[in-house]
């Protein structure tokens, strides 16, 4: 059995990642966070916001800023479609962090379901990019 899969990742736009992977690590609705492997059985989600992470056959791993999409596997495949992700190298850490505040001061002033989604979405590209500092574990919703 192969001990390596083919993944991508799609946008409207453009190919965000596609290559060889030993395992993805994603965020599912209703499922919570799942890992797939080489010849998992085949399976389709939903992705909520989120930080995804490749693990590419050379031993790197591909940390991306999913905002939603979907998840399919079968036949040795992983493609994840998204209206919108980013690889962790293109995301401007300090303007996340900056669209992370407006949407908790937001927050603050009540409820807001467009200021929750920008801030869930602030959070993955953070998470993604190495954290609030760039090397810590991220921010947490809520948080």
């Amino acid at each position: 059995m192969s001990e390596s899969m083919h993944v991508e990742v799609v946008s409207p736009e453009k190919v965000i990642f596609s290559g060889e992977a030993t395992m993805v690590l994603t965020r599912t609705l209703g499922v919570g966070d799942i890992a797939f492997q080489a010849n998992h059985a085949p399976f389709l989600g939903a992705i909520v916001e989120c930080v995804t992470k490749i693990y590419t056959t050379d031993g790197g791993v591909q940390d991306l800023a999913v905002h939603g999409g979907f998840v399919e596997v079968s036949n040795n495949r992983v493609s994840i479609l998204s209206d919108l992700a980013e690889l962790a190298s293109e995301i401007d850490r300090d303007r996340a962090r900056r669209a992370m505040e407006r949407a908790e001061e937001t927050m603050r002033q009540g409820h807001d379901a467009e200021a929750e989604a920008a801030l869930r979405r602030a959070h993955a590209r953070i998470n993604a990019a190495g954290g609030v500092d760039g090397q810590s574990g991220g921010v947490r919703p809520g948080h």
